[in-house]
């Protein structure tokens, strides 16, 4: 997302470079959605998808719309049956490829029944144009019911140390379920980078400014919390990013955490958490220092919280 959406300046020159060293790494498995960069995140990736597609499992999602007179996001989602055949189709051509992997309903819609949704996505499978599907920030109840109307492979939800609202109902279901979680943000949306300290630097149009976490007493909090969480990695000699990666790592076999990058220096420094193992006491003393710093503040604003967890 990160490429072409949300967090500042884009630089597609070493965003296609961090793509290319991704498949170098065997970094395999790519996410992108239609709605990030009105469609530009697509485009960007299928530069490289295209001589690459027998290298890279592409997952991407349908249902957020910006509106046809000014191209402002409308937060409202249509989970229709006609907007996802119209959806899936301009994302097959911008990636340029015949068949998407994965393919997500970016939230659950209300007013559509999800039986709907996914029986309407499910036709895709059988017309070949998807190969597996996905929710993203599904209620238990959703994931059920959508589970028996075709198999749900995947669960994208956010995930990290300082998102942990999945742990108590959806982890158990999905595990239940045989569904992969696959943690958006495991980085608290570069809260645990370096970057972090000069935060007040970041572009006026970065999305995070907008967000309860970096703002007034809880940015104040939350950069109390990543220090006492840098002063832990600095003690394993490791990084805050691969001691919150190999964190996501350690809950289950079937968590695969996207920590988005534009930088090949970073997706370095990210791969390298794979080869981390946290023992259970070096668990328990991570998660006891977000313990000391409670006031980490919601994750979206009223508005984007309220078509979460339908």
């Amino acid at each position: 997302m990160g490429m072409s959406h949300a967090y500042g300046e884009k630089d597609d020159i070493e965003s296609i470079a961090t793509l290319y060293k991704a498949l170098d790494l065997g970094i395999n498995f790519w996410d992108t959605a239609d709605f990030y960069g009105k469609g530009e995140n697509e485009k960007l990736i299928a530069k490289v998808l295209k001589e690459n597609r027998d290298k890279v499992f592409i997952a991407t999602k349908f249902g957020f719309r910006y509106d046809e007179a000014g191209g402002n996001f409308n937060t409202r989602f249509d989970g229709s049956s006609e907007w996802m055949r119209k959806a899936v189709e301009q994302s097959l051509i911008r990636l340029n490829i015949d068949c998407i992997d994965l393919y997500y309903a970016h939230r659950v819609d209300p007013n559509v029944p999800i039986e709907e949704t996914v029986g309407a996505m499910a036709e895709l499978v059988k017309e070949g144009k998807v190969r597996y599907l996905g929710l993203s920030e599904a209620s238990v109840k959703s994931i059920r019911k959508a589970n028996s109307i075709h198999p749900i492979s995947a669960l994208q939800s956010e995930y990290s140390l300082l998102s942990r609202d999945l742990e108590k109902e959806i982890l158990p279901v999905i595990n239940e379920l045989g569904i992969s979680l696959i943690p958006f943000s495991p980085l608290g949306r570069g809260m645990f980078t370096d970057d972090f300290e000069n935060f007040d630097k970041v572009s006026a149009t970065d999305s995070r400014r907008s967000l309860p976490r970096f703002q007034g007493e809880h940015l104040a909090n939350n950069q109390h919390l990543t220090r006492a969480l840098k002063e832990c990695a600095d003690g394993k000699n490791i990084t805050t990013v691969q001691l919150a990666l190999a964190w996501v790592l350690g809950k289950g076999q079937n968590i695969i955490p996207i920590p988005g990058t534009k930088k090949r220096k970073y997706l370095e420094q990210n791969a390298k958490a794979v080869d981390i193992t946290l023992s259970k006491d070096e668990i328990i003393e991570i998660e006891s220092i977000i313990t000391k710093y409670p006031n980490t503040g919601d994750r979206y604003g009223e508005a984007a919280l309220k078509m979460v967890n339908n």
